[in-house]
């Protein structure tokens, strides 16, 4: 499957603003990718995918507690209890209490920790790999698209994703449930990303990418989706 062919069949029927992101977890680190010089948030990686830079993460480079936790580099039992409890978000106002914490994180995909050792970004367009996730950040009629393209021959509706962490919400949920994900983004990813205020965040399982780009040019020929 030519992904990148894929990737640009996307933009022309969406008319995508920002290039669609390709995600990739590798149980060992990649030889013909180059690995991310410092350290950033999952979210931040994301961007950088965005603006075009192509590159492989490890736990090294990972600078977000939960970018590493729900990517599946690092176990949550490692981490000391006031991060396992969530009491830090508290003072942060992410949270009221940790009874609300926990609830909220039993709703929350996450990668089995110890499998992967890297994961892989990359525009879509550039992509030499084959992606397990296509993350997109779009304007809400584009989401619709996309969400309806899903639907169009299957019925299947996407799996809603609030305000959860992106890097669960929009990596680890589509890999772990194999459905299209959408979402508002959480705080943190949105003020770390170049994301305008009227976006939203869609991710697609890399094995429903074809389907939805056919249903989508088919959906143009049809009445309540021809472009005037």
């Amino acid at each position: 499957m030519d992904f990148r062919m894929l990737g640009n069949s996307l933009n022309e029927l969406l008319k995508l603003e920002n290039e669609p992101v390709a995600i990739k977890w590798s149980v060992r680190p990649p030889q013909n990718v180059e690995k991310e010089e410092g350290k950033s948030r999952f979210c931040a990686k994301l961007q950088k995918a965005i603006n075009g830079a192509v590159f492989y993460s490890t736990l090294e480079e990972e600078e977000c507690m939960g970018g590493a936790r729900y990517s599946g580099l690092k176990d949550m039992g490692e981490y000391p209890a006031n991060v396992q409890s969530g009491a830090f978000m508290i003072p942060n106002g992410l949270f009221k209490d940790i009874p609300a914490v926990q609830r909220s994180r039993e709703n929350e995909e996450y990668i089995n920790p110890g499998i992967f050792s890297a994961i892989l970004f990359s525009p879509l367009n550039k992509a030499e790999f084959d992606p397990d996730v296509v993350f997109l950040a779009c304007n809400a009629q584009q989401g619709m698209e996309i969400l309806h393209a899903n639907a169009y021959d299957s019925g299947e509706h996407g799996l809603g994703a609030d305000a959860a962490p992106v890097c669960s919400s929009m990596a680890a949920a589509p890999y772990m449930t194999g459905k299209v994900t959408y979402g508002f983004g959480d705080v943190g990813a949105r003020s770390n990303m170049d994301v305008e205020p009227g976006e939203i965040m869609v991710s697609i399982p890399a094995s429903a990418l074809s389907r939805i780009v056919s249903n989508l040019s088919q959906m143009r020929t049809k009445r309540f989706f021809k472009e005037e």
